[in-house]
């Protein structure tokens, strides 16, 4: 299956992509797509109830937003220096263990929405990443039961304000956190639907021009071993995202490096898992 959530921005409601590619109202089946949902019988009720109303659910336009595919998740995990050439082009060791940082959950937003430069900033990046949606409570879990606790896999931009992570001291978190900096989806496919997640081609545009283009076979850790470590550390409940770094091509990595101004578009893709694009706007207080 694959799901999404439309609507206006804190209003969002249930819904699935069918593989005909229409879209449809799942608000029927009665739940969101949150902490209860994932660590519940969510996915299998789910599935039942598409068995019987798919054909006759209402269909959403393609003219309506798409949310994050995730209602309300408890933390947004993020692997740094995931992709050896990645470590390479910013100058740093390929990692002995799993570098982690959070994003704020307030970040999250849905996968077209703009992306809004922050105040006093010249340096917001790119980057395109696999993310992993937790499926069921993960607590010391070994790399073998890794895969058990896996709901489903999407597409994220894990957008960046260098200075801020680089350059104003202490954890890389403060250039993570803006407000838009996590725009996730289009949908959260489920594993059956995305096949191997470590061979899926992987790229991201910026004003037409191919800036990132690799796969996800160049991930240094697989998405197993990051479920166990991370786990070893903290508890992972149902519905929280795990972002799986990213391969090169950012900006930072050029030279001279390449930030994003007003009016950029970003577009970006992962096989088998869609298509997003965001535009780059100032900085307003909303």
């Amino acid at each position: 299956m694959k799901l999404i959530r439309f609507g206006n921005p804190s209003q969002e409601k249930p819904g699935l992509l069918l593989n005909d590619g229409r879209r449809i109202d799942a608000s029927g089946f009665g739940s969101d797509y949150d902490q209860a949902f994932f660590g519940g019988d969510g996915l299998a009720r789910l599935a039942a109830w598409a068995a019987a109303h798919a054909a006759s659910a209402p269909t959403v336009d393609a003219s309506v937003r798409l949310g994050p595919p995730v209602a309300n998740p408890s933390k947004i995990v993020c692997i740094g220096l995931n992709y050896s050439d990645h470590a390479k082009e910013s100058g740093m060791e390929p990692p002995k263990e799993p570098i982690l940082f959070f994003k704020s959950t307030t970040s999250l937003v849905g996968p077209n929405d703009n992306v809004m430069i922050p105040r006093g900033s010249e340096k917001t990046d790119w980057e395109v990443e696999l993310a992993v949606i937790i499926g069921k409570k993960a607590s010391y879990v070994d790399e073998a039961d890794a895969n058990n606790h896996v709901a489903g896999y999407a597409l994220h931009n894990d957008y960046s304000e260098r200075a801020f992570q680089l350059e104003r001291g202490g954890q890389w978190v403060k250039g993570k956190s803006c407000d838009t900096f996590a725009p996730l989806g289009p949908f959260v496919a489920t594993p059956d639907e995305v096949g191997d997640p470590h061979n899926l081609k992987c790229w991201l545009k910026v004003n037409g021009v191919m800036r990132q283009n690799s796969s996800t076979n160049q991930m240094i850790f697989k998405t197993p071993q990051l479920i166990s470590y991370i786990s070893q550390f903290m508890t992972l409940l149902p519905g929280d995202i795990i972002s799986t770094g990213t391969p090169p091509g950012v900006g930072l990595g050029f030279k001279p490096p390449i930030f994003m101004k007003a009016g950029d578009v970003v577009e970006l893709g992962i096989e088998n898992l869609g298509a997003s694009r965001q535009e780059a706007v100032a900085w307003s207080r909303g």
